[in-house]
């Protein structure tokens, strides 16, 4: 039975707060010398797991109650002058510590809006208590350092039902190490495998797969990896006949069989051939190359396909279009000239197969005007260093620093000091010429970089030293371009973040799904399902001296990339572990291109869409541009819009969107996208007709222009009754009819 007293009578009880707290400090010195508890590492901590200094309570940017501290603990001397010193001393007594603000707001002994957050007879009451009887010393140089956080058991395999418990044990400069669980907060990374109980780190497996637990203290982040394997009884065996190429299905199969998920069959040839020349060049197979890959007995014919399209030129406009959306290439934002020169050099970097860490670093340390030199437009896009400093992390690190702004980042290791350090990095980038009005001007844009200067962190009110992050900081006295230093250390292999934000994007990009999920988001909180994969991938690319083309190619020749996308009873629950290939909508800008292809009536790009809501007439792309060969995100489309486009507004995989809707629907349906285009008299129907009067060859042509396969027998035997009981009048109408079918379903509008 629990004794709740009145409000009136919380004020009495209060009284005997002092006394409870003599006698914990009594007890202490009578049983041993009370230990030094530190500010920074015990009353912050205390704190912190309370839930003083969140951003609903005295962690807000404005505090609760007159009362601030830093978010989550991140500036120890602010806090520790907010506790000791503000309101003349009375958050803290010396002489009677019970009497504290500090201790008698949180027990709720006087009246607190927060309510109760702390047990008078708990060991965080009595850190305190001692802390403030031993005179509240503040953080100082002295103090030991965290230097590791560690988390037991760091890997654990277990079944659905059981229970886990966690322990996080912090290394300090000193040599000592505290068991700090108490005083850690937990969270599940992925909550259908793993719940925890934020409070203790009790770990409940309620379903499978490979889950991870995050522990936070100290603003320190470590990973606790559960797994849990599905219910199936796979014989081994099965993984063991499984036909590999490489390492990458090793390290796939591995952990398929750790699961328990069986792999799913091969693709047919059919259903590969669309598969790879949509993923790769962004355009649909021939009838006659679809034919030809079938035909063809030679064992490697799958390599010989993949080495045919890495070295088409669609590649280069596709992977152009891909990329570009990470480099915001962006009418909405530049002038046309400075769009067309920033795109041109993009697609020259790509056509020449240019290292991808060669390419970065010329885009960081990009200098001179905005038409000779179309990378300087990168930092058109990005006008002032903490937005230069956001976007290269996001880009080419994918991590995003933003919060980190105005405090400690509450779900990464980096600090407000960190990221004014890495934002000071672009402090001395200038320009002159073109202001950034996208309705006026020519958009010429010199950019040079200035020998001096700084950026003023706010709450210091003065510069951070510059460096990169986790880096060492470039002397103060350096009047060289700091981006220099910037893009070796960005740019190395030794860098944890680089290669693998890029090695994930490829892969997301042929499986539509990462190994980190979202992609851009590498977030130690966010940890990769197949863990010794990524690594694997990022190894790869090192030795292939970053070479892109050689990552997807590698990718490409998998068994993983080979098999269906069909779902078996043992693994049709999962949607992470590349048991099967996971269909997905085909994103706009190659689905706009597939209907133009087969209905052979081009799309019309003559517009671009301001930022304002206006538009303005453009004669960059001339009748016939496939929407992949788009400079510019901003060129006016309804279908585009409808189907997702990225509008490049933003560094974020966010802006793309894959998701069906009802509105795609009756785009399709209704709208004149689809019926426009079969109606048209120059179009494919017409041709189709004349060249292909049979019945059975029509319908056999328009399933390989549509699909990339022959009919099936019942779909044959379907739809040449239906063109045989056609009048003549009626037949292209029948005609148009079975390439609306086949257009609309999702065997057409879905990569599988």
């Amino acid at each position: 039975m629990t004794l709740r007293l009145p409000y009136s009578d919380m004020r009495k009880f209060s009284c005997l707060l002092p006394w409870l707290t003599l006698l914990i400090l009594s007890d202490r010195l009578r049983s041993a010398e009370p230990p030094e508890w530190s500010f920074r590492n015990h009353v912050l901590p205390v704190l912190s797991k309370a839930g003083c200094n969140t951003g609903g309570c005295h962690g807000a940017l404005a505090g609760k109650g007159g009362f601030r501290l830093s978010l989550n603990a991140y500036d120890p001397a602010a806090d520790w002058y907010h506790v000791t010193r503000e309101t003349k001393g009375r958050r803290i007594d010396l002489s009677q510590p019970a009497a504290s603000l500090l201790l008698t707001k949180p027990t709720a002994a006087t009246r607190h809006k927060g309510g109760k957050r702390l047990d008078p007879r708990s060991e965080d009451y009595r850190i305190l208590a001692e802390w403030i009887a031993a005179g509240a010393p503040g953080p100082s140089a002295q103090d030991p350092t965290l230097s590791q956080l560690e988390v037991l058991p760091a890997r654990s395999s277990v079944t659905k039902g059981a229970t886990l418990q966690l322990q996080v044990k912090a290394h300090y400069s000193d040599g000592s190490v505290e068991d700090v669980t108490k005083w850690a907060k937990f969270a599940s990374a992925d909550e259908t495998v793993a719940k925890v109980d934020p409070a203790n780190g009790q770990v409940e497996i309620i379903g499978h797969g490979e889950g991870a637990v995050t522990a936070w203290f100290s603003s320190r982040i470590v990973l606790a990896r559960v797994i849990s394997p599905f219910p199936a009884d796979i014989p081994a065996e099965v993984f063991a006949k499984e036909k590999r190429s490489h390492f990458v299905d090793d390290l796939v199969l591995s952990q398929l069989e750790q699961l328990h998920l069986r792999p799913s069959p091969p693709a047919s040839d059919g259903d590969w051939i669309r598969r790879v020349f949509l993923d790769t060049i962004g355009v649909l197979p021939t009838p006659s190359e679809t034919i030809a890959f079938q035909q063809d007995t030679r064992p490697d014919k799958d390599e010989r396909l993949i080495d045919q399209l890495l070295a088409r030129e669609e590649f280069v406009d596709y992977w152009t279009y891909r990329w570009a959306d990470l480099f915001l290439i962006n009418g909405r934002l530049l002038r046309p000239d400075a769009v067309k020169s920033y795109y041109q050099w993009l697609r020259d970097r790509i056509r020449d197969n240019a290292p991808w860490d060669e390419l970065v670093h010329e885009v960081l340390t990009a200098k001179g005007g905005s038409i000779e030199e179309g990378a300087t437009n990168f930092y058109a896009v990005h006008q002032d260093p903490e937005t230069m400093a956001e976007n290269v992390s996001q880009a080419f690190l994918s991590l995003s620093i933003n919060c980190a702004k105005c405090h400690n980042h509450p779900l990464e290791k980096w600090t407000n000091d960190q990221y004014y350090a890495f934002a000071n990095l672009f402090a001395r980038v200038r320009a002159k010429g073109w202001g950034g009005d996208v309705r006026n001007g020519d958009g010429i844009r010199t950019l040079y970089v200035e020998p001096n200067g700084d950026l003023i962190q706010p709450g210091k009110g003065k510069p951070q030293p510059p460096a990169p992050l986790d880096a060492e900081p470039i002397p103060a006295e350096d009047t060289g371009d700091r981006r220099e230093v910037l893009a070796q250390w960005l740019t190395s292999p030794e860098n944890p973040y680089f290669t693998r934000s890029i090695a994930n994007r490829v892969w997301a990009a042929f499986f539509g799904a990462g190994i980190v999920n979202p992609v851009d988001d590498l977030r130690v909180s966010n940890p990769a399902s197949n863990e010794p994969l990524l690594q694997a991938l990022g190894g790869y690319l090192v030795d292939q001296d970053y070479d892109l083309k050689a990552l997807m190619r590698l990718i490409l020749t998998s068994q993983t990339y080979r098999r269906s996308s069909e779902a078996l009873p043992e693994n049709q629950k999962e949607t992470k572990y590349f048991s099967r290939y996971y269909p997905r909508r085909i994103m706009a800008e190659v689905l706009h291109d597939a209907i133009a292809t087969v209905t052979q009536v081009p799309g019309q790009f003559d517009k671009i869409a301001l930022q304002d809501g206006s538009t303005e007439k453009t004669d960059y792309y001339p009748t016939g541009t496939r929407a992949l060969q788009l400079y510019d995100s901003a060129v006016s489309s309804y279908f585009l819009k409808t189907f997702g486009r990225n509008e490049r507004a933003i560094t974020c995989e966010c802006e793309r969107s894959s998701q069906p809707s009802m509105i795609q629907v009756l785009h399709l349906a209704n709208g004149d996208a689809l019926n426009d285009k079969l109606s048209q008299k120059m179009g494919q129907v017409t041709d189709l007709i004349k060249t292909h009067p049979a019945p059975p060859d029509l319908v056999r042509q328009a399933y390989l222009m549509c699909l990339s396969r022959p009919p099936t027998e019942d779909e044959m035997a379907g739809f040449v009754d239906l063109l045989a009981a056609a009048p003549p009048t009626e037949k292209r109408a029948a005609v148009e009819d079975l390439f609306w079918a086949l257009m609309t379903s999702r065997e057409f509008l879905f990569q599988h």
